[in-house]
């Protein structure tokens, strides 16, 4: 069932950083779908490291769709392939309007179990990329008149819920969940900056979990998870309106449909998917609407 009043990103440029594989590439080939041209980026571009998936790869999904993509390597660990992307990126595509914020490689350990390293790599992955990126990406949406800045959260944001349960007290994401909120409040602080330039600023997290390459051996076994296209959907709602309109959210992804009342359709945008239904075990501190008050 071809989809009714869609959001159209024809003519729009984006970057989805962690494209590789995982939500990344399902928002990459949801974007296209809806017009845009997407620009992907990774450590490589057709060697997988740590996970399946290669940009390559996504390339040729976004593509054989009949969409329009382009591959950029880029390490977001160095602070000069940080520093460059965005720039590098609308070389490439010929200029910005859409920046995602979602590359990270997760590291559970408890705090006092934690090292430097991986502390640093925490912060740089969930918080210091997305600070850079978008320093970089606001003066280009400027130009341009308009902007969006999506950025990737997680349910862990939400405090934990006593009497604590296993996962809690023993699954190690103290520090990823803390920069994850960090994340939600940065986001809010950046659309109040952006408001003036029409540039919107979003969070979008899953309501539950996604089994992602990266993430799959973290989620316990009696833990619901959900499809990404409910995330990827929710995303491309975050990346058309005026910010005037939509901006300083942090929604979450069987939540918000259901809430804005959008439906939510595979990611070549063609064929509908079932109505969101909220998972009972989902954190009862989500606020629906993604308007913190």
């Amino acid at each position: 069932m071809p989809q009714v009043n869609a959001p159209s990103l024809k003519g729009k440029i984006a970057l989805v950083t962690g494209a590789s594989r995982g939500i990344g590439r399902a928002i990459a080939q949801r974007f296209a779908a809806a017009g845009a041209t997407v620009v992907v980026t990774a450590r490589s571009l057709d060697t997988a490291k740590a996970e399946p998936g290669t940009l390559q790869e996504t390339v040729d999904l976004i593509e054989r769709a009949g969409g329009k993509s382009f591959a950029l390597a880029a390490d977001l660990e160095k602070a000069a392939d940080r520093e460059a992307l965005v720039a590098r990126a609308a070389a490439t595509a010929g200029g910005l309007d859409i920046l995602v914020n979602n590359a990270g490689y997760a590291e559970y350990a408890p705090i006092a179990e934690m090292s430097d390293a991986t502390y640093d790599r925490t912060m740089d992955h969930y918080l210091r990329a997305p600070f850079v990126l978008s320093r970089e990406a606001i003066p280009l949406m400027k130009s341009r008149g308009a902007g969006w800045i999506v950025n990737v959260g997680s349910v862990t944001a939400q405090p934990p819920i006593k009497p604590y349960g296993w996962f809690e007290a023993n699954g190690g994401s103290t520090l990823y969940a803390a920069v994850k909120a960090a994340l939600n409040r940065f986001t809010q602080g950046l659309a109040a900056e952006c408001l003036a330039s029409d540039i919107a600023v979003n969070v979008i997290a899953p309501s539950t979990a996604i089994a992602t390459p990266g993430a799959s051996r973290y989620i316990p076994s009696d833990y619901p998870t959900e499809r990404v296209e409910y995330l990827a959907e929710s995303a491309l709602q975050l990346a058309y309106l005026p910010a005037a309109e939509r901006t300083g959210l942090v929604t979450h992804s069987m939540h918000y449909p259901i809430e804005a009342g959008f439906m939510v359709y595979e990611l070549d945008g063609k064929t509908a998917l079932p109505k969101a239904v909220v998972p009972a075990e989902s954190h009862a501190g989500i606020v629906a609407s993604g308007e913190w008050r």
